[in-house]
């Protein structure tokens, strides 16, 4: 099983990532699937009502390449109604085939041979992947349990000459943490005094616990940084987002970009040799759901949070260590005091042996890690929360049975 972020495994052979990995060990098992990070429920009623109907109304033909106008349109709307940023639909934003897509373009964009690529580490793997693409180097700035915030030094020590791009992941997978203002205001001044792009993944932005959504870019909204500190950030930055998590529809694979039309202009030239478009019927049903995104966020981010703390409680009552969730999908636990007993002796082995003896799958957050840093989150599990409450009841039924 890979055991860290990287396209290579130790006998330097390419590898598949650790989320298909355990998928499919999970599916030869029968066991229920907690490992990777998407919800066994579908989005809005309507928003589904309106990919059948588009689809049978002969919405089924290559979009523009910067997508739909209307979808544009409704990201364009949702973001000034959350982060305050006027946006031009035809000149700053642009859809991509997921957010995958989007941080892809985005990064490849800005990033050459040679550069700096600043991420909070754990981070998703398509990070490292994609740095790698460009032939530019990681300076990954650790989130160490259990409360997995970085440290203000360190977080400066990251930045250097090189240091073209930063990629933010916030709320965080796969801690479930979300930044503090102090760390939010820090991260906004070392961008721009080091004239790096900032790239902010945030597709888990509608499920953030308490509060509404912090997206960098919208600092000066909480008076956080001032007003010109805040402009010359807003044009560094690249806002990548997705319908995935907000509106369950992980395998619709409809993201986007947003920013300045510079910045937007060279990732869509990158994006146009990735995928032409996304699918136009998913286009327009997801236009559906950003256009009438209320309550459904709120009831979303509410519902997310009681699930999260079920598979807390529980996790602290098999006495693991277990770091409280601000937001996302996931809550993370030490399993580290388990290893005895499942004869197992890091996290890469103990991810096969729940699955093997609980009948329940998770991940190992040092898959999420460069190999010289892994060894400082082992133990360290996440687990999907986003499943329905009976899904999750029974989860945690079968490790309190085995565990317990």
């Amino acid at each position: 099983m890979a055991s860290g972020g990287g396209l290579l495994d130790d006998a330097g052979a390419f590898r598949s990532t650790i989320f298909d990995e355990t998928s499919a060990l999970a599916a030869a098992h029968g066991a229920i699937n907690l490992g990777q990070g998407f919800p066994d429920e579908d989005g809005p009623r309507f928003m589904l009502d309106e990919a059948v109907s588009a689809i049978g109304s002969g919405q089924n033909q290559y979009t523009a390449a910067v997508g739909s106008p209307r979808l544009r349109a409704a990201v364009a709307a949702q973001q000034l109604e959350t982060q305050g940023r006027e946006l031009d639909p035809d000149s700053q934003v642009l859809i991509t085939v997921g957010a995958a897509e989007g941080l892809t373009a985005s990064l490849l964009s800005v990033v050459s041979p040679g550069d700096d690529v600043v991420v909070l580490e754990p981070y998703y793997d398509l990070y490292a992947a994609v740095v790698s693409f460009a032939g530019a180097n990681l300076r990954p700035v650790p989130l160490r349990p259990p409360h997995f915030a970085p440290d203000p030094d360190e977080l400066r020590a990251a930045f250097t000459e090189r240091t073209t791009a930063v990629l933010i992941n916030d709320p965080h997978n796969p801690t479930g943490t979300v930044l503090d203002a102090g760390t939010a205001r820090l991260l906004a001044e070392l961008v721009v005094e080091h004239r790096a792009v900032l790239i902010t993944d945030e597709v888990y932005e509608h499920l953030r616990f308490k509060g509404d959504h912090a997206s960098l870019v919208a600092l000066n909204e909480r008076s956080l940084i001032d007003h010109d500190l805040a402009e010359r950030l807003d044009e560094r930055t690249l806002v990548v987002s997705s319908a995935s998590k907000t509106l369950r529809a992980t395998g619709w694979r409809i993201g986007w970009v947003t920013g300045p039309a510079e910045l937007v202009t060279g990732a869509r030239a990158i994006k146009t040799y990735l995928t032409h478009s996304p699918a136009a019927p998913l286009q327009a049903a997801v236009a559906a759901g950003l256009e009438n995104l209320h309550p459904w966020a709120e009831d979303l981010a509410a519902e997310q949070g009681e699930r999260s703390r079920l598979v807390v409680d529980t996790l602290r009552g098999l006495g693991l260590t277990v770091a409280d969730p601000s937001g996302s999908y996931y809550v993370v636990a030490d399993f580290t005091p388990l290893y005895e007993r499942l004869g197992v002796t890091d996290s890469i082995g103990l991810s096969p042996a729940l699955i093997e003896k609980a009948g329940v799958a998770l991940l190992p957050i040092r898959a999420f890690a460069s190999a010289g840093h892994a060894e400082q989150f082992d133990g360290w599990m996440r687990v999907a929360a986003c499943k329905q409450p009976a899904t999750l009841v029974e989860g945690m039924r079968r490790l309190r049975e085995a565990l317990g």
